[in-house]
């Protein structure tokens, strides 16, 4: 995986992140989900590089190899704030003053803070199976709730992971053949690993009280993202069936919107490679 590309760790302040990076030309930052690390773009990652792009995949705080802190009382630690100012350290420190920020799952409340928190430096900004935390609560209905339990699950103290760490292969299930055998095995040593997984667990925490208050301000606030917008979602997932047209959660958020949706399952940077690519060189360049 990531031939010809960095694999370092980098001091982001309170922490250091592991990332990988290369390539000449605008940078692009991409934001992994739960339970997934940087590794999950291996077959986008490339293809960004070929079209002229600088890349970089790190993993978030707590996940994969990069640092975890010591959880707070309120999750802040792992707030999206919090990520998001890491991310745009990093990507300082690496010399990309402005960049496009591209988020998947987890990874899009990541993304989306950092648009909203740092509108100068983000220049384009792509969300993938997601919709603002916020609003997914605000449409919480039995459907969701039954088949979104681990949100509310994962947010309980203690019991997730004496639950996921009783087994976390059978927890944490993948597939080396749609994965990619050295993806999976990344992934499996991250599920495997007792600090990660709390602090992934700490994601969902923080994802129920300090992250949805702060979307909450934004809209109070009127504030909405400046830069161009991207959503994209999988056609084998769920969101059409949570919420209709996903853009249409989306329009209050974004000033410059387009989206389309993609043939895939969730897990899109490893399913249908091609196509994301072809979308996000579409709309980046």
């Amino acid at each position: 995986m990531f031939d010809g590309f960095v694999d370092e760790r980098i001091d982001v302040g309170e922490l250091s992140l592991r990332v990988r990076h290369t390539g000449e030309g605008p940078a692009v930052l991409l934001i992994h989900g739960h339970p997934r690390t940087g590794s999950t773009w291996h077959r986008v990652a490339p293809r960004l590089v070929e079209a002229g792009f600088s890349v970089v995949c790190p993993d978030m705080r707590g996940y994969g190899r990069s640092d975890k802190a010591e959880p707070r009382p309120d999750h802040s630690q792992q707030s999206k704030r919090t990520v998001a100012r890491d991310l745009v350290r990093l990507m300082h420190r690496l010399g990309h003053p402005t960049f496009a920020v591209v988020g998947h799952d987890r990874g899009s409340y990541v993304a989306l803070r950092a648009a909203l928190d740092h509108p100068g430096v983000v220049s384009r900004l792509v969300v993938m199976d997601g919709v603002p935390i916020s609003e997914a609560l605000a449409r919480c209905d039995a459907r969701f709730a039954h088949d979104w339990y681990h949100w509310f699950f994962f947010a309980q103290p203690d019991k997730p992971e004496r639950a996921i760490l009783a087994d976390p292969d059978a927890w944490y299930r993948g597939d080396p053949d749609v994965m990619g055998v050295e993806n999976y095995r990344e992934f499996r040593e991250a599920t495997n690993d007792p600090a990660t997984v709390r602090a992934m667990l700490e994601d969902y925490r923080a994802g129920l009280g300090v992250d949805r208050e702060h979307e909450e301000e934004d809209r109070r606030a009127g504030r909405t993202v400046r830069c161009p917008t991207l959503v994209l979602w999988s056609t084998r997932d769920d969101m059409e069936k949570l919420y209709g047209d996903p853009l249409a959660v989306w329009r209050p958020w974004a000033e410059n919107l387009a989206g389309a949706a993609i043939d895939s399952g969730h897990h899109v940077a490893e399913e249908n490679p091609a196509a994301l690519s072809e979308a996000l060189i579409g709309f980046l360049s």
